[in-house]
């Protein structure tokens, strides 16, 4: 791995990546824990199965709205002192959870502990600061960024197998009361040990000077975000009603005023013309478009599985446990396609290795529209679709800041994240509308209830194809090392085109920048 990375004074060194692997790693476990206890959670919480969505709704919210902040302070202030930040907070959220015996106190603390999303885009843009000096900075975060996704995923495959196994060492479902409260401490020990490997073994990185919050700026962003993602909330629960659509429309009319806004900013909260480059926006547009399958489409995935076909004529009729195996097979084929990520990237480049990797995607859930009668139908589509998974779920950060000038790679890679939620929101609200009109229409024949799936595979599919679509609008060398004679020339070429792109006081050298 040292030589991988590279072990030159100011570079990406195996030790950081290590200490940032562990970091990952308990990210998934905090993924991955929870799911087998969920029946358990809802008893011991004396709440109904639907009331946990609110759970799950109330963290995504949290992420999609704290997540540019944090990482624009981690651009001013260090990217390290935010995560450190960012870990107190979610461990005390973590805490709480263990002891939270109420359905009130349960929600505030699982919505707190999704501070952990900020996690990777301040892991990415610190990776990045460190190896900007080299000249290598680009292909050093992509190889850096497919061994963080190994850990996340390695981790939410431990957390999901260890969950179950704790709460059964305690005592499980026959001593509920005295098990959940110890089993939930695991994870909680895990996050505390996660904020002492960042203060003792993860270095800071080298804010520019003289920067400001733009509040206001933020303060706009924030009620955007929130209308939006609260009007996809209410669609899902609500369905389809005027209020509700007004709710969301509301929400995207106030990046009229946040736009006009932010142009006039020297420090703004998010640099659109920085977003406007060819290099940028297509990639976060992906980010949204993947969140549809990467977010939306496991819980259909999960119920279609289990669905018995003997009572509605389709489905899979799998127990939970080999759900659980199919579930494991998408993780564990996530992490090739993440270890491939860099292989791809220097065999063709790093915009290829994008592109391939929508199409898998595309692939994968297409494909389930003739093959999804066999168990190993689904098994072989779940595994294409990992596959490219995989790789953009690295991929687009690393990318991101990449595009991005200096002092902008946090909140950069942030945004693939948030607008990667709101994809998973949109997905998710839209597939319990479709899903429940072919639950509804099912009371004469099976057809219309199974054409509710395959409108849910046929959205993700063509889904990845836009963005693969779009992927082919960003330059050829895009995202490569500055220290590559050839990607000079088209970064060069790039900021003549895009002359205003760069804020005055955040202009790069060529040895600084990787693609500005």
């Amino acid at each position: 791995m040292r030589k991988l990375l590279g072990s030159r004074a100011g570079s990406v060194t195996a030790s950081l990546i290590g200490f940032l692997f562990f970091v990952e790693f308990v990210s998934g476990i905090l993924q991955g824990f929870y799911v087998p206890l969920i029946p358990d959670l809802v008893d011991y919480l004396g709440i109904r199965d639907a009331d946990f969505n609110i759970f799950e709704g109330s963290q995504l919210l949290l992420s999609a709205l704290v997540v540019p902040i944090l990482a624009k302070l981690g651009d001013m202030y260090g990217h390290k002192r935010i995560l450190l930040i960012s870990t107190v907070l979610t461990a005390g959220a973590t805490w709480w959870l263990a002891f939270a015996g109420d359905f009130t106190s349960f929600l505030i603390a699982w919505t707190l502990q999704g501070f952990y999303v900020v996690w990777l885009p301040l892991e990415i843009a610190l990776i990045f600061d460190k190896g900007r000096r080299t000249g290598h900075a680009a292909s050093a975060t992509r190889k850096a960024a497919a061994l963080l996704i190994v850990g996340l995923e390695a981790g939410a495959i431990a957390g999901a197998l260890g969950g179950a196994a704790v709460f059964g060492a305690f005592g499980g479902e026959a001593m509920l009361q005295q098990s959940m409260v110890p089993t939930m401490m695991v994870p909680a020990i895990a996050v505390t040990l996660v904020f002492f490997v960042i203060l003792f073994g993860v270095p800071e990185s080298e804010p520019l000077p003289n920067r400001t919050l733009d509040w206001l700026g933020f303060s706009l962003l924030t009620m955007g975000l929130l209308l939006i993602t609260s009007g996809l909330t209410f669609l899902k629960f609500n369905g389809p009603q005027l209020w509700v659509f007004a709710i969301i429309l509301l929400g995207v009319l106030v990046f009229v005023p946040f736009t006009k806004f932010e142009l006039r900013q020297k420090d703004p909260a998010i640099d659109l013309r920085v977003l406007a480059q060819p290099n940028m926006w297509p990639v976060q547009l992906t980010a949204f478009l993947i969140g549809i399958s990467i977010l939306g489409a496991q819980a259909p995935l999960s119920t279609y599985a289990g669905t018995d076909p003997g009572e509605v004529g389709y489905g899979l009729g799998l127990t939970s446990g080999s759900i659980s195996i199919l579930i494991g097979l998408y993780l564990i084929s996530m992490i090739v396609g993440a270890l491939l990520f860099p292989l791809i990237s220097r065999v063709f480049t790093p915009r290829t290795a994008l592109i391939i990797a929508a199409f898998f995607v595309a692939a994968g859930y297409l494909l389930f529209i003739p093959f999804h009668l066999e168990a190993w139908q689904v098994f072989t589509n779940m595994a294409i679709a990992g596959l490219g998974s995989g790789v953009l779920m690295g991929a687009m950060p690393a990318a991101a800041a990449a595009a991005a000038p200096r002092g902008q790679t946090g909140v950069a890679s942030a945004l693939t994240n948030t607008t990667k939620t709101i994809g998973g929101s949109f997905a998710s609200s839209i597939f319990a509308i479709v899903l429940t009109i072919g639950a509804v229409q099912v009371a004469g024949s099976t057809a219309s209830s199974l054409f509710g799936y395959m409108m849910v595979w046929t959205i993700c599919g063509v889904g990845a194809l836009i963005a693969a679509a779009l992927l082919f609008m960003v330059p050829k060398l895009s995202f490569a090392d500055a220290s590559d004679s050839s990607e000079l020339d088209a970064a060069a070429a790039l900021a003549a085109a895009t002359p205003t792109a760069l804020l005055p006081d955040a202009r790069l050298s060529d040895s600084e920048s990787s693609s500005s």
